[in-house]
């Protein structure tokens, strides 16, 4: 049997340009559906399509669909998808820093989606310092 590197087992699972911000979003809502999020995230439909079958795949989310019409399908975090959520913090406050550092320009919807005391305490001087310089620009 060939062995598997854990870290390009996780990688495999959170790969993908949207996998990481799919799982968030569906850990700040609770729930999600189809077409709300491909609206509110701007992702197209066929690789929203693409990223929810994998992480459905991968057991870190579960697909529900409702018997009514018209169809309801929701998806919800499974405990693995919620066990990942802290790791995810993680390196979602490392971007910031690392962003900040490089002097590059951060996506302004990072620190609207991102708003929980848990990331205000680690990231407030950037956060402070952002808002204060797009409060500048809108002048």
């Amino acid at each position: 049997m060939e062995t598997v590197n854990p870290y390009h087992f996780v990688t495999n699972c959170i790969s993908g340009k949207w996998k990481m911000t799919i799982l968030h979003h569906i850990h700040h809502y609770g729930k999600i559906r189809f077409n709300e999020t491909k609206k509110t995230l701007g992702v197209s439909e066929k690789v929203l399509s693409q990223q929810l079958k994998e992480l459905t795949k991968d057991g870190l989310v579960e697909r529900i669909q409702y018997n009514t019409i018209p169809l309801k399908v929701e998806y919800i975090l499974t405990p693995l998808g919620k066990d990942l959520i802290p790791a995810l913090d993680i390196l979602y406050v490392w971007s910031i820093r690392r962003l900040n550092e490089l002097n590059l320009p951060i996506d302004p919807d990072a620190f609207k989606v991102h708003n929980e005391m848990k990331y205000q305490d680690q990231l407030m001087d950037i956060m402070d310092s952002y808002l204060k310089n797009q409060n500048m620009s809108d002048e």
